[in-house]
C-alpha cells in the first residue's frame, strides 16, 4: 500500500517546484476541513494479515481517502491475539489524526468475553467512526455432504457427529456454527484453523465436513464446484450473493453471523478529524466503482453513524455472550 500511495501523490507532479507552485495557487480554494486535517502520512493499522478481508477493505478505502484528503495513507498490518495486538496499537497511538485503523467485532468488544483481560479498553480507548462494510458468512459443505441441501444437513447434523472448521477459536465462524449446532440439537465437533485459507484447505481435503466462513474465502471454490454453498447467515439475502438463501429460508435456525469491518481512531482524536473521516468514507462507499470493487470481493458497503456502530457492537456482544458461556470458550 505504501508504494501505491506514493504513486498517487508523487507522480502527479513533474517536479517539486511545480507541486509547490500548484499548492500555493490552490490554497485559498481548499475546503474548510483541510485546515483541520493533519499534514503528512496517515498510518492505517490493520490487526490482521495482508490479504485478509479487513486488509482488502482498508486498502481499497484507504486508497480513495488518500486521493480525497491529499495525504498518503500507509497500511500497516499488525496481526496476532485474535486482532488484539493491532487494535491495541490503534488505541495507544497519538490521537492526532495521523493513526487510524480498521477492526472487527472481536477486538472491538466480543474478545472481552474471551480473554481474561485486554491490553486496552475498547469503549474508553477507541473512537468509532463507521462500519464500512459487511461480509456474508456462508454455510458450506465439502464433498462428503455435497448432495445435501440445508434441510437435509439439519437432519444429518442430529444423527451424525460431523466436524466443522473455523478461522480460530472464538471467531464468528466458530460462534456461528456453535450456535447453529446447539439450536439444531446437534453435536458437531469444532476444529479451529489459523485463518480462512487453512480452514478452506481442510474442507477441500475432507478433513472437516462443513464451515461457516466469509464469502470471499469460499465462493471461488463454490464456483469451481469443489465446495457447496447452502445458506448465508444473515437476516436477509446478501446483495453480493442474491441467489444464496438465508439459513431461515433453508429451514435451519436463523443465526445472524455476518461479519463487519469498521474504521476506528484513538480516543480523543479531534472531532473535526473524526467528522471528516466519517463524511469522506460515506462518500467513498457511495461511489459506483467502490461498490463494484467491494462486491467483487463479496463485501457489501455499509455506513452509518458512530452511534449506529456502538449499537451494532452491543448487539453482537449480547448475541454471542450466551454462546461463549454455554460452550465455555476462552482464549487465555
Amino acid at each position: 500500500m505504501a508504494s501505491d500511495t506514493r504513486s498517487i501523490f508523487f507522480t502527479a507532479f513533474p517536479s517539486i517546484r511545480a507541486a509547490a507552485a500548484l499548492a500555493c495557487l490552490c490554497l485559498a480554494g481548499l475546503p474548510a476541513w483541510s485546515q483541520d486535517w493533519p499534514q503528512g502520512p496517515v498510518r492505517l493499522v490493520v490487526p490482521f494479515d495482508a490479504g485478509s478481508t479487513p486488509d482488502l477493505a482498508a486498502r481499497a478505502i484507504g486508497e480513495r481517502l488518500a486521493a480525497r484528503l491529499h495525504q498518503p495513507f500507509v497500511v500497516e498490518n499488525k496481526s496476532g491475539a485474535a486482532g488484539n495486538i493491532g487494535t491495541d496499537a490503534i488505541a495507544k497511538a497519538s490521537p492526532d489524526g495521523r493513526t487510524i485503523g480498521v477492526s472487527i467485532a472481536g477486538p472491538l468488544g466480543v474478545n472481552a468475553l474471551l480473554f481474561k483481560k485486554l491490553p486496552y479498553d475498547p469503549a474508553r480507548d477507541l473512537a468509532p467512526i463507521t462500519i464500512a462494510v459487511s461480509q456474508p458468512s456462508v454455510l458450506v459443505v465439502g464433498k462428503k455432504l455435497e448432495s445435501a441441501d440445508a434441510k437435509a444437513l439439519a437432519s444429518t447434523m442430529k444423527g451424525a457427529k460431523l466436524t466443522f472448521a473455523s478461522i480460530g477459536a472464538g471467531s464468528i465462524s466458530h460462534l456461528g456454527m456453535a450456535a447453529l449446532a446447539a439450536q439444531g440439537g446437534a453435536d458437531a465437533v469444532h476444529i479451529p484453523y489459523r485463518g480462512s485459507g487453512a480452514a478452506v484447505t481442510a474442507l477441500l481435503s475432507g478433513e472437516v465436513d462443513m464451515a461457516l466462513l466469509p464469502a470471499a474465502a469460499v465462493m471461488p471454490h463454490v464456483k469451481a464446484g469443489k465446495l457447496w454453498a447452502l445458506a448465508v447467515a444473515s437476516p436477509t439475502r446478501s446483495p453480493s450473493l442474491p441467489h444464496v438463501p438465508t439459513l431461515a429460508e433453508s429451514g435451519l435456525p436463523a443465526i445472524k453471523a455476518d461479519a463487519w469491518i469498521a474504521f476506528v481512531a484513538p480516543a480523543r482524536t479531534p472531532d473535526a478529524v473524526l467528522k471528516t473521516l466519517h463524511s469522506q468514507i460515506a462518500q467513498i462507499l457511495a461511489e459506483p466503482a467502490m461498490v463494484e470493487r467491494l462486491r467483487a470481493q463479496y463485501m457489501d458497503p455499509a455506513g452509518g453513524s458512530p452511534e449506529d456502530m456502538r449499537k451494532q457492537l452491543g448487539a453482537d456482544i449480547a448475541r454471542w455472550k450466551p454462546v461463549i458461556e454455554a460452550n465455555r470458550i476462552a482464549l487465555d
